[in-house]
């Protein structure tokens, strides 16, 4: 049976491990910053008023919401890294990566700032643009999750 995909062994340096590298940098970065001040009152801009989170502010805090983001993105990012090796907590970690940014992707809804004031669309306001790199992300996280799961398979 021939497979458009035949994974790699673990070990193999390839363009994976670069996007995984690259992933789990950001999100080992932005897990960390929701524990500090300036992040934590950023975030609930945004997040306050969501469906998803806005019951966690009355709950834990600005600051208690924040650091519940940032531990679920350090996860995130620590089973990334171990999918290198390990195709079952690649796989894990690819699935929270993947809920992660279309969360992420989803505030473009309702957040205010994703289309600049006085124009339309695709004229990104300044939530926009930042959102924006979520879509790339997103399609990492896909692709890795994939991976692993294709490596568990032939395992």
């Amino acid at each position: 049976m021939t497979t458009l995909y035949a994974p790699r062994p673990e070990t193999a340096l390839d363009g994976r491990a670069a996007l995984r590298l690259g992933i789990v940098l950001i999100l080992l970065v932005f897990g960390y910053m929701k524990f500090l001040p300036y992040e934590a009152e950023g975030v609930a801009g945004i997040a306050r008023d969501y469906w998803l989170f806005g019951w966690l502010y009355p709950v834990v805090g600005v600051a208690g919401a924040s650091m519940v983001i940032g531990v679920l993105e350090v996860t995130t990012g620590v089973l990334i890294a171990l999918g290198g090796r390990f195709p079952g907590a690649g796989l894990v970690g690819g699935l929270m990566g993947v809920a992660t940014f279309v969360v992420t992707l989803s505030f473009s809804f309702t957040a205010p700032g994703i289309v600049e004031a006085g124009y339309s669309f695709p004229a990104l306001g300044s939530t926009g643009q930042f959102l924006a790199k979520d879509i790339g992300l997103l399609a990492i996280c896909v692709f890795l999750t994939l991976d692993a799961r294709a490596r568990l398979i032939a395992a």
